[in-house]
């Protein structure tokens, strides 16, 4: 055996038979409690950490009013997290073994043996009336603990090296790589520079929302803003370039800024960041700095597409918002009329008087809160831009008002008013009276389904009443009738001079919906074309006899345009056109219908 060998053998069995001696002298006795390291550290408390990792740069953090800065080998803001949890895994270390500084005496080269002539890291805590100093020495044999001396306190404890993960190699360890904390910048101002693209938006104290102030006065897209505040939070630092008080701004893009997004507080600017052109070696970062942060680092370039957008990206595309409840709207144009909630929550139309549909005025105002705006054709109109585009006199005029406004109430209380002039292919002109410089560009098709008159809201269901309340029906297509009468729920039979058959389950079916006929949506009144939708001489006309004598009818069209099922009924003296339900379209035409003459 090569006698080298032996000696190694000897020398290993003898380290671990001096660890396995300690271990079984001053590990703590099973059910008794852990003795700590430290057991005055407070995490809490401590006001300063320094580590000098080796021969290394010493890392300095400092807490001031509750939070961390680096402040040695740089000043910078630091991981508060990345801190907290070293400290807490310090407070928690726990000895196995512990080595007496009796036993210390008797080796002469104690602390070379332990590590601790050069020590891995050195580590001090400056916490109020207990600071500590440690050296962190050499690792076990075994290589999962590591020998720890208290500054100041006799004897050598053996700890798990699991801690060392936390303990940091060099400042960037220790380095807040959040490039802007957001949360904790109290501003109401924000502005943004895009090579020559500039804009500034400020923030309203009550409502929250944003409004652009330069380059022009306008209603501001607050979602978009607060979105694209939500990606700048979440920017972080990928890699921190070497600082250089000399670092020459121009070759990173950032003299000047290639995009500078500022936040400000009233008059007072409170941060400001700056971005430039990308690495060579990665075109998916950009070099970023702080001012006032003595850093140039870098950070992905996508994260800041929000902020490369066009200045009207940044602008309401809304037409209108409500943020507030609507008790009255005034529609001026070809057929004027206005819609009123009544003290019970109903509406009604003005100046027919008729009912209005509470689900198509919800529609109305549902459709004039999603008119979107497709261009912003002019900011600054003048008259001659106003009568080309129709709004010198508007096609028709859509006045929003508040419950304030009914009666005597306040005379400023109009929520809303919006003109619309002349169309060019898909899109027409509309104009805010709160705004009378800005011409705006909507969607032709989405103007087309707000009411134009004021019978496109009157309330759909035509009549309502109980299968119970009906006597009978008298039938018609053409010359030909058929009358059927109603002897109880669910039975029917055919009137003396009646002929054909009777299924009673889908005529009683049938006449229930009919009970309850309610329009899809109203298509014309008073004298309309007929043959356009859909009526001729086969027409099915349906006449429901109740028991009191009461009659209503219907007309059903027999050749619908489109597929869409066209109905008419008498209201007010006068031919209202519908569309019919295709369910009782089809149902009515299958059972009711009367068969040729035998």
């Amino acid at each position: 055996m090569n006698p080298r060998n032996t000696w190694r053998w000897i020398a290993v069995a003898a380290a671990l038979f001096a660890f396995i001696f300690f271990y079984q002298r001053h590990v703590p006795k099973n059910g008794s409690e852990p003795i700590r390291v430290l057991p005055s550290l407070e995490a809490a408390a401590v006001t300063s950490v320094q580590v000098r990792p080796g021969a290394r740069a010493q890392i300095r953090a400092d807490r001031t009013n509750g939070v961390w800065e680096l402040v040695e080998p740089l000043a910078y803001p630091a991981q508060a997290a990345s801190i907290e949890k070293f400290l807490a895994e310090l407070g928690r270390l726990t000895p196995a073994p512990y080595i007496t500084a009796r036993e210390l005496r008797g080796r002469a080269k104690a602390d070379e043996e332990y590590g601790f002539s050069s020590p891995q890291a050195s580590i001090v805590i400056e916490q109020p009336d207990h600071p500590a100093h440690l050296l962190i020495g050499a690792r076990t044999p075994p290589g999962d603990q590591v020998f720890l001396q208290v500054v100041g306190v006799d004897g050598v404890y053996v700890v798990d090296a699991d801690f060392l993960k936390y303990l940091p190699r060099t400042a960037e360890d220790w380095r807040d790589t959040t490039l802007i904390d957001l949360k904790g910048l109290a501003f109401d101002r924000l502005s943004v520079t895009n090579g020559t693209k500039v804009f500034e938006l400020r923030r309203d104290t009550t409502n929250k929302l944003w409004r652009m102030v330069y380059p022009l006065q306008a209603r501001a897209y607050s979602a978009r803003a607060d979105a694209s505040l939500q990606v700048l939070q979440s920017v972080t630092v990928s890699q921190f370039i070497p600082d250089d008080p000399k670092a020459d701004l121009e070759s990173f893009g950032l003299q000047p800024p290639e995009l500078e997004v500022a936040f400000g507080q009233g008059t007072n600017t409170v941060a400001r960041l700056q971005f430039g052109n990308s690495p060579t070696n990665d075109t998916r970062l950009v070099y970023a700095r702080r001012l006032g942060v003595n850093a140039i680092v870098t950070v992905p370039k996508d994260l800041l597409a929000p902020w490369h957008a066009r200045v009207n990206d940044f602008r309401d595309p809304s037409l209108v918002t409500l943020s507030g409840p609507v008790a009255a709207i005034d529609v001026r144009g070809a057929d004027p009329f206005s819609v009123q909630q009544q003290t019970n929550g109903a509406w009604r139309v003005l100046p027919q008087g008729f009912p209005a549909d509470a689900g198509l005025v919800k529609d109305f105002l549902t459709a004039l809160s999603a008119l979107q705006i497709v261009e912003f054709t002019t900011d600054v109109a003048t008259a001659p831009d106003l009568a080309e585009k129709g709004l010198a006199s508007p096609v028709r005029q859509y006045i929003l008002k508040s419950a304030a406004t009914i009666g005597s109430g306040p005379t400023n209380a109009v929520i809303a008013e919006l003109s619309f002039g002349t169309n060019q292919a898909d899109k027409i002109f509309a104009r805010r009276a709160d705004e009378p410089g800005f011409v705006y560009a909507v969607k032709l098709a989405d103007f087309q389904h707000l009411p134009a008159a004021g019978w496109q809201l009157r309330e759909r269901r035509i009549w309502s009443f109980s299968t119970n309340d009906v006597a009978g029906a008298t039938l018609r297509q053409q010359d030909r009738v058929r009358k059927i009468v109603r002897n109880g729920p669910h039975s029917w039979s055919l009137a003396l001079g009646s002929h054909g058959t009777i299924e009673d389950l889908a005529v009683e079916e049938t006449v229930s919906g009919l009970c309850q006929l309610t329009a899809g949506a109203w298509v014309a009144h008073g004298a309309p074309d007929r043959a356009r939708f859909g009526f001729t001489s086969n027409d099915l006309h349906i006449t429901l006899e109740l028991n009191g004598g009461d009659k209503v009818s219907v007309e059903l069209g027999s050749n619908p345009p489109g597929n869409v099922p066209y109905a008419v009924t008498t209201l007010d003296g006068e031919p209202w056109v519908f569309e019919c339900p295709v369910w009782l379209y089809v149902y009515a035409q299958r059972h009711l219908s009367v068969p040729p003459n035998p």
